[in-house]
């Protein structure tokens, strides 16, 4: 640790997302890493505007293969990032090991030269599916013993078949993780979307973390609930012609209510033209329109998952669908609110670039629940090693009074 703060270095940072729920868990951040130049001009826009949760953050664009961590080696409390998850996104080759693009390898390099005490890793649910299924216990594996590296002209089967040996022998390397892997869905969490992910959180061995995923807050039942009595439709206004109760969902009635995409855009204006004054990223784009298979987000429901698709978006995901059957593009200002960015968090890019960054992002509420959960494990750590550091202390100091 850098002092008493919990410090952090970010990896693949793209527009922010991970990196700003990290600084609302108290993380400070001694580096984002990002190679995409409009990613990096987003970042630097708002660090340069000293937007809180960024400001005083050192942005490095290139590779993070290329970079130089002298200066981070065994003092650091989190490694976060979200390695570029096209290898085993359903909208990608689905190519895993064989994509140039799997960023696992580089992440775990990172982790065994930086030697955290934690680390965070967001990435698609694709990463879990069955064709996946050997490179995946791969991946957990690696960021077990990052340290346990492949062999020159060893495939990575061969590897997987080695660290589980040594895995299973009971004599490890001198740098191990406890991992936990969970696949969440976002609007679980009270994001306002339909997301889901697989989150990877690893402890350093020696950390008494006594740390479990956090627990679901929100359910589409209490939803379904809210609906029903009324409270939904009041709290918003919503004459009873405009009312629909939507799809019943299962879940616990006693959590609080999904966030829907109507609770997410309350309070803003409808996006114009050139845009709206007063707010960042909030110009009507025009065009959309429905078809089969490509319907938009119901305003009343959890919108679907924000997409960053570069051949365009066959779900209709970035798209609005209002009760009388209305569609519209989303601004990136309401997609940034889905993806609980603040609305002073500014995108420094047209529409589809902009959307790209919100598509590729962590969700923030979900980040900064997540980092929360890991800060709170790694302070008590520290709690009990301060304990444990005057305890022994003080039996020194009864060993010397009795010696005298």
């Amino acid at each position: 640790m850098m002092g008493n703060a919990l410090t952090s270095i970010e990896l693949f940072a793209g527009g922010g997302g991970l990196l700003l729920g990290c600084s609302l868990a108290g993380f400070t951040h001694e580096l984002a890493v990002e190679w995409d130049g409009p990613s990096c001009a987003t970042l630097r826009r708002n660090e340069a505007c000293g937007y809180p949760l960024i400001a005083g953050t050192k942005i490095h664009e290139g590779d993070v293969r290329d970079v130089s961590w002298n200066n981070y080696v065994g003092q650091l409390d989190l490694l976060a990032g979200g390695p570029p998850c096209q290898p085993f996104s359903l909208g990608g080759l689905a190519r895993a090991a064989l994509d140039p693009r799997d960023m696992f390898p580089a992440m775990t390099h990172v982790l065994s030269v930086l030697r955290p005490r934690a680390f965070v890793i967001e990435n698609v649910k694709g990463l879990t599916r069955s064709s996946f299924a050997d490179y995946y216990s791969y991946i957990l594996l690696r960021l077990q013993h990052p340290t346990l590296t492949a062999r020159e002209d060893e495939s990575w089967r061969d590897h997987l078949a080695r660290l589980s040996r040594e895995h299973t022998s009971g004599v490890h390397d001198d740098l191990r993780y406890e991992v936990v892997p969970t696949v969440v869905d976002a609007a679980d969490y009270g994001v306002p979307q339909h997301r889901m992910r697989v989150i990877i959180v690893g402890f350093r061995e020696d950390v008494n973390a006594d740390w479990s995923f956090p627990a679901k807050t929100h359910s589409g039942a209490a939803l379904f609930e809210a609906k029903q009595s009324g409270d939904y439709w009041e709290r918003h206004a919503v004459p009873m012609r405009g009312r629909s109760l939507g799809s019943r969902h299962s879940g616990d009635t006693g959590l609080l209510p999904w966030r829907t995409v109507r609770d997410a855009l309350a309070g803003l204006p409808e996006p114009q033209i050139g845009g709206v004054p007063g707010w960042f990223n909030h110009e009507l784009r025009t065009g959309a329109r429905s078809y089969p298979g490509h319907t938009g987000s119901l305003l009343d429901e959890p919108s679907k998952a924000i997409k960053a698709g570069v051949h365009g978006v066959p779900g209709g995901e970035n798209m609005l669908r209002y009760p009388d059957g209305r569609v519209r593009y989303y601004s990136v200002r309401e997609a940034a609110r889905i993806q609980c960015f603040p609305d002073r968090y500014e995108f420094d890019a047209n529409w589809s670039e902009s959307m790209r960054q919100i598509g590729n992002a962590v969700p923030v509420r979900l980040a900064q629940i997540v980092a929360s959960s890991v800060a709170v494990a790694l302070r008590l750590d520290d709690a009990k090693r301060a304990y444990d550091a005057s305890l022994v202390r003080e039996l020194e100091e009864v060993h010397y009074a009795s010696a005298r």
